[in-house]
């Protein structure tokens, strides 16, 4: 072994470097903040090993990270462009035919291309708590430089197929085991570089150059994944083209990497992949707001108000983001019941392996305190008052707030409809009160609406985002109006369902047609499972306001009228039983009455009729919440949908989907659908405007 001293440290560009140590090269990359495969990442490491491999001197090649990470992954910058040489399959190839051994050393997270540099290497090592894994189905893609041809060759199919049709993360305990990774040690990534190179060099540390390795064919693993995947992804595309990547990795590794590059690129051609990117983009995109200069206030102790099944929710998702919690309730029953629930879903964070036992315990004995009055919300920063939609209610409530809280607390709501202006107009300082709409079940839905009144403060705007991004959700700005963005949006569309159902088809029919389409579930199934008893109660509120000329179809308020609110009933417009939820034939006879009533025959919808219409109601209601500036910008609405109303993610939310269908096709539809009900079906002006210029949704998110 050479003994040479330490030349130094020289660098290739901005982000790579070399050290040589004697027989030793070390390549240091640095690109902040994730070390993201940017072209000038990629660019360095080739000439970095490029001028390595012809010096004589140099017996061993050792590749790390400077920072928290070794290689996360690609460089979202670059996502949508053309590639840029070298291209990180060019990359991969270089590497593993490098002659000099070369290793690498894993820490943070390392993803996607990152650890398609990982396998391209000779030997790789990892640090303890590194985490590994290929996402890119999440994005509508495969692995692309070599992931699927060379995961197989060192870790087998099976392993192959479980995490790249998943996407799931491996610990890097699970990808020793699997023979992806040689070691795992504790350290600093350079000098476990160093060390490594030095036992590469002893032979203490073994190399392996994937081309040479012959995999072993499982064609039950194949078939049986396949299955699966018809069973549970049925509507995506990049799963099951994952599968055949990995099953083409029998083929010698130059063969391989072109199946593997064939269809990748029919994966960059799918709408999907579009889709999905355009999903991945909208968590970042709704945190832009007007608001986001401002400097958050001081949150340390919370308060929430009403210990039903969303204030509960809600106070276990402070719980399990660390802070203090006082929860309140009229009696002492109230309070019970709400700290029951609040135990059963911490136990349900156990079981799902997100907090240990001893944590929920200590949460319950330290974190959490309860009182029967509003008066101990004295000394708390923040208070969500979560009782049921009534304004008078809450009008009550803010009133005592207002009182009893101390100066520069926040008052927040968490109504879904009603008028947050209103609810601050009670106030002596409107500017503190705003709307922080949650989703059931709030402690696992990531959607969190907030609503912003004409004198909310813009610290107080500010301190609703930094809430969200601690308790680990999705905040996306709204104005007020009936509903905000999601509840207005949907009960909109839900009108559209409720017009076919009186008109022939079934809720059933409705719910597969939607399901279809990719909905996780459909409008019926989500009425029952949310309460049938919640749109009554909006039924009610609105029915003085409600324009004669719109169409409006009583059957589930009728089903109501029967006591049957859903799934909490066990019945609404499906039976729940031992048997399984189906269909509830006292509301089909409901239903049928209806019709009689009404003078309707019933008529066949086609499955494409009704996703066309409900679809496009969607949208059309969705252009008028942006037309008077409820949302700030097309993606914000499309992150509601995605987060909070189970649309399809590979769809990219009801926006994404307009430009796709095309603005003349929507107004098409729309005075088409108008001469059955011209109240109902109009075309915004916005649309009008879209189809005659050519202007899109996804340009006005630019602009916005």
């Amino acid at each position: 072994m050479n003994t040479a001293e330490n030349t130094g440290s020289t660098g290739i560009n901005d982000v790579v470097s070399i050290e040589r140590q004697g027989a030793i090269a070390l390549i240091a990359l640095n690109n902040p903040p994730v070390n993201a495969a940017s072209h000038a990442l990629r660019s360095g490491v080739w000439q970095a090993v490029a001028a390595l491999q012809d010096e004589a001197s140099i017996e061993a090649i050792a590749i790390y990270g400077v920072g928290r990470t070794f290689i996360a992954g690609a460089d979202i910058r670059e996502f949508g462009k053309p590639p840029v040489d070298p291209w990180l399959p060019e990359l991969c190839n270089f590497l593993e035919d490098c002659p000099t051994l070369i290793v690498c050393v894993l820490h943070g997270t390392t993803f996607g291309g990152g650890l398609e540099v990982a396998l391209a290497c000779h030997a790789r090592v990892a640090l303890t708590g590194t985490r590994v894994g290929f996402p890119e189905v999440t994005l509508g893609v495969i692995p692309g430089a070599g992931g699927t041809q060379r995961m197989p060759r060192l870790a087998g199919i099976p392993a192959s197929l479980d995490v790249i049709t998943s996407g799931k993360p491996m610990s890097a305990a699970k990808a020793l085991e699997s023979c992806l990774i040689d070691r795992i040690v504790d350290g600093d990534p350079r000098e476990i570089a160093l060390q490594s190179a030095r036992d590469v060099i002893s032979g203490n540390l073994s190399t392996r150059r994937t081309a040479g390795l012959a995999v072993e064919p499982d064609p039950d693993a194949v078939q049986s994944m396949r299955a699966k995947l018809v069973k549970t992804q049925p509507l995506l595309f990049s799963p099951h083209k994952c599968v055949d990547a990995i099953e083409a990795s029998n083929l010698p590794l130059s063969e391989g990497l072109k199946e593997e590059r064939r269809l990748f690129n029919a994966c960059m051609e799918s709408p999907q992949r579009a889709g999905l990117i355009h999903a991945f983009f909208s968590e970042r995109a709704v945190t832009k707001v007007p608001e986001a200069t401002n400097t958050p206030r001081d949150i340390r102790k919370i308060g929430v108000i009403g210990g039903g099944t969303m204030g509960s929710g809600i106070a276990t998702a402070a719980l399990l983001a660390g802070f203090p919690v006082l929860l309140t309730e009229r009696d002492q029953a109230g309070l019970d019941r709400g700290t029951a629930t609040i135990a059963g879903n911490l136990e349900g964070a156990v079981k799902r392996a997100k907090i240990t036992p001893e944590a929920r315990d200590t949460i319950l004995s330290s974190s959490l305190s309860t009182s029967t009055g509003l008066a101990a919300l004295s000394d708390v920063d923040l208070v969500i008052e979560a009782v049921f939609e009534e304004m008078s209610v809450k009008r009550e409530i803010f009133g005592t707030l207002d009182r009893v809280t101390k100066p520069g607390a926040i008052l927040a709501s968490n109504t879904s409809y009603l008028d947050i202006n209103q609810i601050a107009a009670i106030t002596s300082r409107p500017e503190d009160v705003i709307g922080l709409h949650f989703f059931s079940p709030a402690h696992i839905m990531r959607l969190m609406e907030v609503v912003v009144a004409d004198k909310t403060g813009g610290d107080v705007v500010a301190t609703g985002f930094a809430l969200a991004k601690k308790l680990k959700k999705i905040a996306v700005r709204s104005g007020v109006c009936d509903g905000f963005i999601g509840n207005r949006i949907m009960t909109f569309y839900k009108k559209t369902a409720d017009y076919m159902m009186m008109d022939g088809a079934s809720p059933q029919e409705i719910d597969q047609a939607i399901t279809g389409f990719g909905f996780a579930m459909g409008p019926y199934q989500v009425a029952d499972l949310a309460g049938l008893d919640i749109g009554w109660a909006a039924n009610k509120r609105r029915a003085a306001s409600r324009p004669a000329e719109e169409r409006y179809i009583p059957i589930a308020d009728q089903i109501c009228e029967k006591g049957w609110f859903g799934r909490k009933t066990g019945k609404g417009f499906y039976i729940y039983d031992d048997q399984g939820p189906r269909p509830n034939p006292e509301a089909l006879t409901i239903i049928d009455e209806a019709r009689s009533n009404a003078g309707i025959v019933a008529r066949k919808f086609t499955k494409d009729e009704i996703v066309d219409r409900f679809v496009t109601a969607m949208i059309l209601e969705a252009t008028r919440v942006l037309e008077e500036g409820i949302a700030l910008r097309p993606i914000d609405i499309d992150a509601v949908f995605l987060f909070g109303y189970g649309y399809p993610r590979f769809r990219g939310g009801p926006m994404h989907t307009a430009d796709q269908i095309g603005a003349k096709e929507l107004v098409r539809r729309i005075e088409d659908y108008a001469a059955e009900d011209a109240y109902y079906w109009q075309v915004p002006n916005l649309l009008r405007n879209m189809a005659e210029t050519g202007e899109t949704f996804a340009k006005l998110n630019e602009s916005g």
